[in-house]
């Protein structure tokens, strides 16, 4: 097992990927994901809060209050292009497997500050080298974007469409869809969670 941390989220032509990066490997795992999981995922990694326990922050009060600890989640199988992955828990020195998806995985093993590991042949599988952006990169990257001239609005669509998004933008957009469904309640919590994201950032 090759242990590994989630080294970002981004919105591709294809949806929303989670890129788990080796610790001693220059390669990372891409797993496509939901907007759901997309957005557990995301709260965990900017620190937000959210008033009332979603779906994986019920499971973690569940297992403390069973005294249950989650001790590691593996990403062990890829058949037919879908990831497998599994939970270790241990309760009173016992431990039990539980098949799980790579996302809810992930997003409860960042709660639970459990640590997440792939299987050895999957990343051979599946594992590529991917270049990331660190802060600095990214803001030169901004600004550059910003001295560009002006483009027509289908290019900005078009270009709009294939840029990372940040947590806070992949909030916005579900904003905005669950107005247009009239999901009022979702709406409300997904604009609480933006003013929380903007707070925490104002703070950083």
């Amino acid at each position: 097992m090759i242990p590994v941390k989630v080294d970002q989220i981004f919105l591709s032509k294809l949806g929303f990927v989670v890129l788990l990066k080796g610790a001693n490997d220059e390669r990372s795992l891409p797993i496509f994901i939901g907007a759901a999981e997309a957005q557990a995922i995301a709260i965990v990694l900017e620190g937000a809060h959210v008033q009332r326990p979603l779906t994986h922050d019920l499971l973690k009060q569940v297992l403390d209050c069973l005294e249950c600890r989650l001790k590691k989640v593996e990403v062990c199988k890829l058949e037919d292009s879908t990831f497998y992955a599994r939970l270790i828990l241990e309760r009173d020195g016992m431990e039990t497997e539980m098949d799980c998806r790579p996302s809810d995985a992930i997003a409860l093993a960042l709660r639970c500050s459990a640590p997440i590991y792939v299987a050895r042949q999957v990343m051979d599988e599946a594992g590529k080298v991917i270049e990331t952006l660190n802060m600095d990169q990214k803001e030169q990257k901004q600004k550059d974007e910003q001295e560009m001239p002006e483009v027509t609005s289908e290019a900005k669509q078009t270009a709009s469409s294939q840029k990372e998004l940040s947590p806070i933008e992949v909030l916005r957009r579900d904003l905005e869809k669950a107005v247009k469904d009239e999901r009022y309640e979702d709406a409300a919590k997904f604009r609480d969670e933006i003013e929380r994201l903007k707070r925490t950032h104002t703070k950083n």
